[in-house]
């Protein structure tokens, strides 16, 4: 089996769009929500913060003709593509074009913008409004297939839309194909864009936050007045490559990807099951043979509900008993669905590379229904953490686990 590392990172997200920016949010312990004032039309919707990405501008390259196809999502998942293959020191080599390098990415859906389009079509009977692009927009592979088309990927395609795992599944599958030798190198993450459409969904749900008039407060992971998640948006792109290709060339290497586990619940489209949540982080332990006590850190998936905190930190201490650090970095940027997966492995292995590991934000009073993990309420320095794990769990029962290992 060959070995797979991280030669490349980028991300757009509520809290920066490059490490030093994140961090100095992290450190600030203040979090990117705000009232989204357009919401405020939607009369009975009940949620009206959200976390929208930090601005970013595109370059004179991304013409009207080249980013036609493109929604937002798709333009967020391309762009960090673009500066992630530039960390890696690929954006030019004619290499990523022969084949050996592939795409795994994912988002919940495609622009809503463009599903609207459709709505009104049915609705008006009459297809104005429709044109040759808005499929392409539309579609929930949408940011795959615009990454494989503006760099001129030949490689495999594999696209994962599901909901809250579709980054980290983006990212495990990416993993797999490279570590049978399937693929030399993998384009590998995940995006969302933010809509009032998606908050629709939870809402319904009873499952967002309603602090409306004190977004600063919310959302608050693992708390015992957390009242529901935040949705945000973003985007965020790893390069995964075979280690002895990246050694090759000579490649920097931010870490080392050793397991991923996935898994389904098989019982409920929208309610968590811990047992088979912790089968697999168990199973992710148990692909790298990785004893628990190695784990120096967790990310958790941590998005603030009510039953979805109790069976996440449940699984969790079924796995490690003891009180491992975790932090659900939900708590500064929001739910960002289809990103999460990827923006937290990121912000996880640079704080593994920083030494230091950010709290969860508004964390006063501990839910005494919680297991005794670690719950970070302070930030956390160590620098010899070796290993992190990142966890996230979606509509549908989907569960994922991965584990990077730091390289000095």
């Amino acid at each position: 089996m060959k070995r797979v590392v991280v030669t490349g990172m980028a991300g757009i997200s509520p809290v920066g769009n490059d490490w030093p920016s994140m961090l100095a949010k992290l450190k600030l312990q203040t979090n990117a929500v705000q009232r989204i004032a357009e919401w405020d039309e939607y009369s009975d919707l009940n949620t009206r913060i959200g976390a929208p990405a930090a601005a970013f501008e595109l370059p004179t390259h991304y013409t009207r003709k080249v980013t036609r196809g493109m929604g937002r999502v798709a333009l967020m998942a391309v762009r960090a593509s673009e500066l992630a293959l530039e960390d890696a020191g690929l954006l030019n080599d004619p290499w990523i074009k022969s084949g050996e390098v592939g795409v795994s990415y994912g988002s919940s859906s495609g622009s809503p913008n463009a599903i609207s389009d459709f709505g009104q079509m049915r609705n008006n009977k009459k297809v104005e409004g429709i044109n040759a692009t808005t499929y392409i927009r539309m579609m929930s592979h949408s940011a795959p297939i615009n990454i494989g088309v503006f760099f001129g990927i030949t490689g495999r395609i594999i696209t994962t839309s599901s909901a809250c795992t579709s980054g980290s599944q983006g990212i495990g599958y990416a993993f797999e194909a490279i570590q049978s030798g399937r693929q030399i190198a993998m384009i590998a993450g995940g995006a969302e864009e933010l809509d009032v459409t998606q908050a629709a969904v939870f809402d319904t749900l009873f499952a967002t936050s309603t602090q409306n008039d004190h977004p600063e407060l919310s959302p608050r992971p693992f708390d015992a007045a957390r009242d529901g998640l935040v949705l945000g948006e973003g985007a965020c792109t790893l390069i995964l490559e075979e280690y002895e290709h990246a050694i090759a060339r000579d490649a920097k290497i931010y870490a080392e990807l050793i397991s991923f586990g996935t898994n389904s619940d098989g019982q409920h489209v929208t309610h968590p099951h811990a047992p088979t949540m912790e089968h697999a982080l168990r199973f992710s332990l148990k692909n790298c043979g990785l004893s628990t006590d190695a784990i120096g850190y967790v990310n958790a998936h941590g998005t603030a509900t009510d039953q979805g905190d109790l069976a996440e930190s449940q699984a969790t201490w079924a796995i490690f008993g003891r009180d491992v650090p975790i932090s659900s970095l939900k708590s500064y940027m929001g739910h960002t669905l289809g990103a999460c997966g990827s923006l937290e492995a990121m912000m996880s292995i640079n704080m593994m590379t920083e030494g230091w590991f950010a709290p969860t934000l508004n964390l006063t009073q501990l839910d005494e229904r919680l297991p005794a993990l670690g719950y970070l309420q302070d930030g956390m320095t160590n620098p010899n953490v070796e290993y992190v794990m990142s966890n996230n769990f979606a509509f549908g029962g989907i569960n994922t686990s991965l584990i990077f290992k730091r390289i000095r």
